[in-house]
């Protein structure tokens, strides 16, 4: 097999979040917490039941925000690392194991899972990607095409670092 012939610092591939999705998704989550909060307002239970709406409702819309922020980044794979365009690394290209896209694995909509060789610290970036321990989960409000994309050449540059 002809070796994978990248430039270092190169971006390969990308995925961006669809816009349609982020205005559902993000749309959907607004709604909940006003509609959550609302009722803890307009027909109050007890104080304790309504204390809860208000936490659900603020949480819906902090997760929303945090949502929104997430979605207008960009994923970005090079030859060395797996990066969002804020510059934070999800993952080195060196660390990765194995990929998973079946249709039973535990990973986001249109996206795939990165088994690495060491533990990694928590993150989220809701929409996006998310890391736990050594797996992580790209995908959720992006497009399948460009997940895909990323997949076939990550399992590539794998195939290419395995002994014959």
């Amino acid at each position: 097999m002809q070796g994978l012939d990248f430039k270092e610092g190169e971006v390969i591939a990308t995925i961006t979040a669809s816009p349609g999705r982020r205005i559902l998704g993000i749309g959907s989550l607004w709604v909940l917490s006003l509609l959550v909060i609302y009722v803890g307002i307009v027909r109050p239970p007890e104080i304790g039941w309504q204390m809860f709406l208000f936490a659900l409702g603020g949480g819906s819309i902090w997760i929303a925000e945090k949502m929104r922020r997430a979605t207008a980044l960009t994923l970005e794979l090079t030859p060395e690392v797996l990066r969002d365009s804020s510059g934070e690394i999800v993952a080195r290209t060196c660390d990765i194991q194995s990929l998973d896209r079946g249709m039973f694995a535990f990973k986001p909509s249109n996206g795939f899972l990165v088994r690495l060789n060491t533990s990694k610290g928590r993150a989220w970036r809701p929409g996006l990607w998310w890391r736990l321990g050594n797996r992580v989960g790209v995908g959720g409000m992006t497009p399948g095409h460009q997940a895909k994309f990323m997949a076939e050449i990550l399992s590539a540059m794998i195939a290419e670092r395995l002994p014959d």
